[in-house]
């Protein structure tokens, strides 16, 4: 039995040399899902390049940190950052206060609604959620998201952690490796959240790219596909794009990575495909009785104007 494969761009909606580089990828058949940034200076085109390429899965990319709200402030209270009208601008910061049991849930949830609501009454049909920079794998993040996948009919979420095979492989710098080996202890509250633990919604058995974003070249990403178990549902979280001037417009580490991603996803998935026991490609939507609903054409995703909350 094949492992089946997950291929996520993280960022659609950022820039539209992001978006083109998403939409090139999955003509070739290297990328088979996208998460879309609710407020990503490029939304409009990722919303077209979407509804052009019906079988390309599309997720929600719910920001919580570095970023604009689709909400009002005056909701959001404790989300934001010192000006009172944007998200806290590190990953550092929102940690902190989480921690310290300041930021409400009931905020968390109000946000990410918004977010999801956006895409839907574009037309979207959301695969999946997931976060910008992997805060959900805290339960007080991933509580009120899993409570809303349920609500909103969505069907998955990505889980947040990296599996042990893939980690040993060594492709993330020192520090990085420290950083996620700490974040793993967070997995077995996650797993007993009680839509995971029921399956009302749904996750796969790992992401495996997570300690190599920005540094997935082809050598890296060959390497951690050919560890692929024989069988399990993965998902490969990747970052391509174009390293050009509407990227130099907004705040983000990686740059040139980009470029070296998509090359690397370019050159390295069709030649994985090719060989015996190749990786199914999928995407979050095709998972579960929602995946089965939507192979029959049977599917209803939320409109986007449901009262959820």
């Amino acid at each position: 039995m094949a492992p089946r494969l997950i291929i996520n761009a993280d960022d659609f909606g950022l820039t539209t040399g992001v978006n083109r580089a998403i939409a090139e990828l999955h003509r070739e058949h290297a990328l088979t899902s996208a998460t879309l940034m609710a407020t990503g200076p490029a939304f409009d085109d990722a919303v077209d390049i979407a509804r052009s390429h019906p079988k390309l899965g599309v997720g929600c990319h719910i920001v919580l940190t570095d970023g604009i709200p689709v909400s009002h402030p005056y909701s959001i209270p404790t989300l934001l950052g010192s000006d009172g009208k944007t998200f806290r601008p590190s990953l550092i910061d929102f940690v902190q206060a989480l921690l310290r049991g300041q930021i409400s849930e009931d905020d968390i949830e109000r946000e990410a609604l918004a977010q999801v609501q956006k895409l839907q009454r574009a037309g979207i049909d959301v695969t999946h959620l997931d976060t910008h920079k992997h805060t959900h794998l805290f339960p007080a993040v991933a509580r009120p998201l899993l409570h809303l996948a349920e609500r909103c009919s969505i069907g998955a979420i990505r889980s947040p952690f990296e599996p042990r095979w893939t980690q040993n492989l060594g492709h993330g710098g020192f520090i990085r490796r420290i950083q996620i080996n700490l974040l793993m202890r967070q997995q077995p509250r996650f797993q007993r959240i009680p839509q995971l633990l029921h399956g009302h919604v749904l996750t796969t058995d790992g992401t495996i790219g997570i300690s190599a974003t920005g540094n997935l070249n082809a050598d890296t990403l060959a390497q951690t596909l050919a560890a692929l178990p024989s069988d399990g549902t993965f998902e490969l979280c990747c970052h391509p794009g174009y390293n050009d001037a509407d990227l130099d417009a907004v705040t983000t580490r990686l740059r040139s990575s980009r470029d070296i991603e998509r090359q690397a996803l370019l050159s390295t998935i069709p030649q994985i495909l090719s060989q015996p026991n190749a990786p199914e490609l999928i995407h979050y939507g095709n998972l579960g009785s929602h995946g089965a609903l939507r192979e029959i054409g049977r599917f209803q995703p939320n409109t986007g104007y449901e009262k959820v909350l």
